[in-house]
């Protein structure tokens, strides 16, 4: 689970991160409000969605005045909002992050999240802040200056002074950044997070580190002992159909790409994500339908891939254990009867009962169903059906 910015900050400040001060509004006169109550000549109209690039994309902007908060917050709230984490279809605005303004002297990156190779927290700074950290790993990976901790030892300073150093910091500045960074860490374990990114990490004039920007991502399977981040959670930033599959047991993630995948087991959803890619073709989503799957759970799956307008063929890859082959096969015919099924759909089906299953859908003698030898032989298939050459 995500959150927004201003209720990242909400929980730096409980751990003793600094941040500068700001207040959330919903509309333009909220956001006047806002600025007057921060008091100052300077602020920061800020757009909140669940996605990075904001000011690329236009939604950061400097206010010299109240009638310019007043401008850029008519303008901010209820735009699209197009970054390279939304994708072309960017996000509707619904909230503005009002923030004073802050005396920039140097910006850094500073970041957490797990290295599963390490099997341990690793922070992350970098010199280039203010960039994509993306692309600083790929282009300059010598400017990011990793340390892993174990988490039976935590935070010590000697995480702190390899950061520091990385960092170019002066001797009087370490004592300043080793406290912060703590901090951060402590944020990051007392509360379950998956990633916190602060990005730019600002110096002040005086020699003060700022959280100038705060993304937070939550483990979703530890979120029922946080209930108050839990009432973070902001529906409206989320993919409607993830929620929905959710909300029916489905394990479902909307991707970019025109071949839609129904598979059980994760491990087998990914090597069926592989091996579209390998052949050539673009996967629309990620969906397991787990072990407990029956027709009507395979039924909802095919109405929400084809609730996405891009996907053009849907590959059904079933290892029948559990999941019985001809409960799949009679959730494809249900599915046809209450979804249109308009794309051409390749089956592969093998385990349990998978000679039934076939048996099922010979029967069944629905035109745009396609059967598939092997795994190889369907994602062939699938990225030839998507692409009209089937």
């Amino acid at each position: 689970m995500n959150i927004h910015e201003y209720q990242a900050k909400e929980i730096f400040r409980k751990y003793g991160v600094p941040v500068p001060r700001g207040r959330v509004a919903f509309t333009v006169d909220e956001a006047v409000e806002a600025a007057k109550e921060l008091g100052g000549s300077l602020w920061v109209v800020k757009a909140q969605i669940h996605a990075g690039g904001r000011g690329l994309g236009g939604g950061v902007k400097l206010a010299k005045s109240l009638d310019e908060v007043r401008e850029w917050a008519d303008k901010i709230l209820g735009m699209t909002l197009v970054t390279h984490q939304t994708g072309p279809e960017g996000k509707v605005v619904h909230k503005v992050y009002i923030e004073e303004g802050a005396d920039i002297q140097k910006e850094f990156y500073l970041g957490m999240l797990l290295d599963r190779a390490a099997e341990m927290p690793v922070m992350m700074a970098s010199t280039e802040g203010g960039m994509e950290i993306e692309k600083v790993a790929a282009e300059t990976p010598e400017k990011i200056v990793k340390v892993t901790i174990d988490p039976t030892v935590g935070f010590q300073g000697f995480h702190g002074r390899k950061l520091a150093f990385g960092l170019g910091l002066p001797k009087e500045e370490i004592g300043t950044f080793i406290k912060f960074a703590k901090a951060l860490y402590e944020v990051y374990m007392d509360n379950d997070a998956e990633m916190i990114e602060i990005n730019p990490l600002i110096k002040t004039g005086d020699g003060k580190f700022l959280a100038l920007d705060a993304k937070m991502g939550f483990d979703d399977n530890a979120l029922y002992r946080h209930p108050d981040i839990s009432e973070m959670r902001d529906l409206e930033e989320e993919e409607p159909t993830e929620l929905e599959a959710k909300a029916h047991g489905l394990s479902y993630i909307k991707l970019d790409g025109n071949v839609g995948c129904m598979v059980n087991g994760a491990g087998l959803a990914m090597a069926t994500m592989d091996i579209i890619k390998h052949e050539g073709g673009e996967p629309a989503n990620f969906l397991d339908v787990g072990g407990g799957a029956n027709p009507e759970t395979v039924a909802k799956g095919f109405e929400i891939i084809l609730k996405d307008p891009n996907v053009k063929a849907i590959f059904v890859n079933i290892f029948g254990g559990i999941v019985r082959c001809d409960r799949v096969a009679n959730g494809i015919l249900e599915a046809t009867k209450i979804t249109d099924v308009n794309v051409p759909v390749v089956v592969r089906l093998d385990g349990t009962n998978a000679e039934e299953a076939a048996e099922i859908l010979k029967n069944a003698n629905i035109e745009n169903i396609i059967a598939a030898e092997n795994l190889a032989d369907g994602a062939r298939k699938a990225v030839a059906a998507a692409k009209g050459e089937l």
